[in-house]
């Protein structure tokens, strides 16, 4: 328990103590009313067992018990049996208090056990993914190396295919690093009609390759936000490589920039087969992916970037229809 959320416990557990002392003291010749108010001194009681943890606990019940003990002097205790009730009160509070706090700490153990195994599945789970991907550029490298030691092949050729594994390789490492470290951003006023440009220039070969047309429309005038150019074009990339990605041959896929009087909405919508409830569903969820090849953290990223960015990443998708990436910015 953090000690910003102790100190909203600490005053509300005082708050309610000597208000119920003082509603006691009020009513203590009303009989009825009073053994309510006796009830009460339960809630500081849970607050304390539930939210300071076990020396909280005890002060807590130090500090009630304190606030219960005049009401064992004073000419309305007269009799041996509201005495006797008093103390089993005290008693029966302090067995609360200890029970409560053994509950408690127990659920908070279960809770701790249950993210360490969370934490170690995920670890598992990017070791995986991170070996997996990693295997394929790897063979490459290692299998034209030996050729050209052996002056098998093309030179030429088997460098270009050892340094396209080795950039491969260097991407899969730098999304895991991006996915788990802070995101520091470098804000800058830019024209993001510019970004949007890199970003299309980017995939622009991929496209080419697999015939799909990258149609945008991008407003005259400039729009001037707050970016960080670097990250903000790999997330619109990682948005548009999935289109591509999406996109049949021979179809197209409509990128728009517009701007209203706060914020900027850029749009990229392909035409492919959509996506199933459950996969919309997933789509952000680390290491998820229905291709045979990637990370399946290119959409957690860029979701991550346009977040930090003060924005939001809207998908929307209908299955024989394609899908809409919707990114809300804020400009000036």
């Amino acid at each position: 328990m953090s000690m910003n959320k102790n100190n909203y416990h600490i005053p509300a557990i005082v708050t309610l103590t000597v208000l119920i002392t003082c509603l006691h003291f009020g009513t203590m010749w009303q009989i009825s009313q009073r053994v309510v108010f006796e009830e009460l001194y339960y809630l500081p009681l849970l607050l304390g067992a539930i939210h300071l943890g076990l020396k909280g606990s005890i002060i807590t019940w130090l500090f009630v018990s304190a606030a219960y003990l005049p009401f064992f002097f004073g000419p309305w205790n007269t009799n041996f049996p509201e005495l006797v009730g008093r103390i089993l009160h005290l008693v029966f509070t302090g067995v609360f208090t200890s029970f409560t706090y053994y509950i408690a700490e127990r659920d908070r153990k279960k809770s701790r056990q249950a993210e360490q195994g969370r934490s170690l599945a995920t670890i598992g789970q990017v070791a995986t993914v991170i070996v997996h991907d990693l295997k394929n550029p790897l063979i490459s490298i290692l299998g034209f190396a030996r050729r050209m030691r052996e002056g098998k092949g093309d030179v030429t050729q088997g460098a270009q295919i050892i340094e396209d594994s080795a950039l491969n390789m260097q991407k899969i490492v730098n999304s895991v690093l991006d996915f788990t470290r802070p995101l520091q951003l470098d804000l800058k006023d830019t024209d993001i009609r510019k970004t949007i440009r890199k970003a299309i220039e980017s995939c622009q070969t991929k496209a080419d390759g697999q015939r799909v047309a990258l149609k945008f429309e991008l407003s005259s005038g400039p729009i001037t936000c707050a970016i960080d150019s670097f990250h903000l074009e790999r997330a619109l990339v990682n948005l548009i490589d999935n289109a591509v990605d999406a996109s049949p041959s021979d179809s197209e896929i409509n990128i728009c920039a517009s701007v209203n009087k706060s914020d900027v909405l850029i749009s990229i919508k392909d035409h492919g087969a959509g996506m199933t409830r459950e996969t919309l569903e997933s789509l952000f969820m680390p290491f998820y992916t229905t291709k045979s090849e990637g990370t399946g953290l290119g959409m957690p990223i860029s979701k991550k970037v346009i977040e930090a960015h003060g924005g939001t990443l809207c998908i929307q998708s209908r299955l024989g229809v394609g899908t809409v990436a919707e990114i809300l910015l804020p400009c000036r």
